[in-house]
């Protein structure tokens, strides 16, 4: 249980520090928003060009992580649509906001810091294979899902699925995630290894993405917070956080997947939804209040369900 304390409790404690730092005025929100831009333009795309740059992909298969954790995405994603609609008896754009919202994992910002904490090098290996293909197919999925729920309730017209595969390569291709995730690759292959000056400056860098990335988080938080729809937002919480988690170690188990990927994978899909979800509901203009409410209470809440996946996978 020590161990467990002594790993995941310094993260929350992280995010908790960042948003006391703005709640108390310590800090302006506006130092929050710069920390964030260097976590996701600089520091993490460091990280993930590190480690891939160093990673031994040596006997590790992409099909058995991909269909842990995209076989499981695609059933929570079934199963946020459905609450929200079924139950709550919403349309079908704020079903989408709920299946995004159960889904999409805040990888950058705390998935990352938190398995390299506990799981290290290895650990990032099998989630790094995982977010080469994460956001192209969350976006393009969320994208194409919520155009067909605008066409359907408010007569929105339709879009090719060319031209939506167009904007998101678009934005995939300056996206400075793909750029690292890329730029390892290339020199993976080609064996290249970094050393003197250029490796300490990028080690560096990548070292404190983790951390920068934590405070930030805690340091938005002030600006989504509880908008209202609590109810609907606790479900959805209850999905994002008890079984997005428990299908994914299922998906793992059945397919003999190694336990440092298994762990990798269940800790990703236990941590808090990610603000992409309420990027997608302020693009297509609904689900404001439901998106922000879930990334709060998911944050609030991710505590409890990292350390309980712990305790079961014996971190």
């Amino acid at each position: 249980m020590s161990q467990i304390a002594d790993n995941v409790l310094p993260i929350f404690a992280l995010i908790a520090i960042g948003y006391l730092a703005v709640w108390a005025k310590l800090l302006k929100p506006e130092i929050g928003e710069a920390l964030g831009d260097f976590v996701f333009k600089l520091g993490v795309p460091l990280l993930l060009f590190r480690t891939i740059l160093n990673a031994d992909f040596h006997g590790a298969s992409p099909w058995a992580l991909w269909a842990s954790y995209f076989g499981s995405v695609a059933v929570v994603w079934t199963a946020g649509h459905l609450v929200i609609t079924r139950i709550f008896g919403r349309d079908r754009r704020a079903g989408v906001v709920g299946g995004v919202s159960s889904a999409f994992s805040n990888t950058v910002f705390i998935a990352l810091p938190l398995v390299s904490r506990i799981l290290g090098d290895a650990g990032l290996v099998g989630l790094t294979i995982v977010l080469s293909v994460h956001l192209p197919i969350m976006m393009i999925a969320g994208t194409m899902l919520m155009q067909r729920a605008d066409r359907l309730e408010a007569g929105g017209e339709a879009r090719s699925i060319v031209s939506i595969l167009a904007q998101v390569g678009h934005n995939l291709a300056r996206n400075p995630l793909v750029i690292g995730l890329l730029a390892g690759i290339v020199l993976h292959l080609f064996g290249v290894q970094l050393s003197g000056p250029v490796k300490t400056v990028v080690d560096q860098l990548a070292g404190v993405a983790g951390p920068v990335a934590l405070l930030s988080m805690g340091m938005a938080l002030r600006k989504y917070g509880l908008s209202g729809n609590i109810l609907p937002a606790l479900a959805i919480s209850a999905v994002k956080l008890l079984i997005f988690p428990g299908c994914v170690y299922l998906i793992a188990h059945l397919l003999s997947l190694d336990p440092i990927s298994t762990a990798a994978l269940v800790f990703t899909a236990a941590v808090p939804t990610g603000v992409n979800a309420y990027l997608i509901a302020n693009h297509f203009g609904t689900g404001h209040a439901l998106a922000s409410s879930v990334i709060t209470l998911t944050t609030i809440l991710g505590v409890v369900s990292v350390s309980v996946w712990a305790v079961l996978l014996g971190m």
